[in-house]
């Protein structure tokens, strides 16, 4: 198993802990619904290069709104974003047999790149390309379709065994890694593997804007058959859009502590606010990010003091 152990039980529980307060409230379950999914749609454009804000992004999607100064191409990206995930989340309420498929992919692409690359959406490309600012070189355009063929066929081989998160992560470097679209293959790869993620019951997962650096680099580590990074990254998405829905969810006091920033907690415990950053990053200790901001409680450092205590007692 490539995911951390620890992680993974912290974030089966939270999962659990969502479980059982299904069925959820429809108002709040809409409420967030939306707000992920412009969320989701402005952080993936953003990762491309898209211009606009998360508030604009907003406008143009609830309101239909044309931002002044702002690319024709950022407002047709946010719409067509916004209208896969609506595809995906309506596979997810209506059809429960959906799996990952090479149809499901393209299907997936030719929303995303609808009213950008008209001419290229939903198929696999015919030339080869080169990804700016990495050293991986895809596989030859003739290869493509061969290749694709294999990844869904591993994809059913660990389907059943494969812990989900994992076998998200790993859906998503194979995809990108293999770059069957001319464009719009990460918009891919980040919806396509929320396809596994929500059908075991995890809210939508987002990769953030300002984490793109680390998440190009765990995808560059992937790239040399180093997954436990890019695992550990989309894992700890995952709590982070967990936490988010359990913050809403359950009252307050039935909360596991108050999420502060790290500055706050390392004042009330042994370590410093850098070495507690070191340890959010490396999934050790229950954390998240918000904008910037990594936030922890001080349950989730005690935790972490009471788990080391074992270990050395061991």
């Amino acid at each position: 198993m490539i995911l951390d152990s620890h992680l993974a039980a912290r974030i089966d529980e939270k999962r659990k802990k969502l479980n059982k307060l299904r069925p959820l409230p429809p108002a709040i379950v809409t409420k967030l619904k939306q707000q992920f999914a412009i969320e989701m749609t402005y952080n993936s454009n953003a990762i491309e290069g898209n211009s606009l804000t998360l508030k604009e992004t907003a406008w143009i999607i609830q309101d239909g709104l044309t931002i002044k100064g702002k690319p024709l191409k950022d407002h047709l990206e946010a719409k067509d974003h916004y209208d896969a995930l609506e595809y995906l989340y309506d596979i997810i309420e209506h059809n429960a047999n959906q799996t990952v498929s090479e149809l499901f992919i393209r299907s997936l692409h030719k929303l995303i790149v609808r009213e950008t690359e008209r001419e290229n959406a939903g198929a696999y490309r015919t030339v080869n390309v080169t990804i700016t600012g990495s050293d991986h070189i895809p596989p030859d355009a003739t290869d493509v379709p061969h290749k694709m063929n294999n990844l869904i066929i591993w994809v059913r081989k660990y389907q059943r065994s494969m812990h989900p998160i994992e076998l998200a992560a790993l859906l998503h470097h194979k995809l990108v890694y293999i770059h069957p679209f001319v464009d719009g293959n990460g918009r891919t790869a980040r919806l396509a593997m929320n396809l596994i993620l929500l059908r075991k019951g995890y809210p939508l997962v987002i990769v953030l804007k300002n984490d793109r650096q680390k998440y190009y680099r765990a995808l560059s580590q992937g790239d040399r058959g180093m997954y436990e990074p890019l695992v550990r990254f989309i894992a700890q998405a995952v709590e982070r859009s967990l936490d988010i829905y359990l913050k809403v969810l359950l009252p307050a006091k039935t909360r596991d502590g108050r999420y502060v920033p790290l500055s706050t907690i390392a004042k009330q415990t042994p370590y410093s606010k850098k070495y507690l950053n070191l340890l959010a990053r490396y999934g050790k200790i229950e954390a998240h990010k918000e904008k910037r901001v990594w936030l922890t409680t001080k349950d989730a450092i005690d935790e972490y003091i009471r788990t080391r205590k074992r270990k050395r007692k061991l």
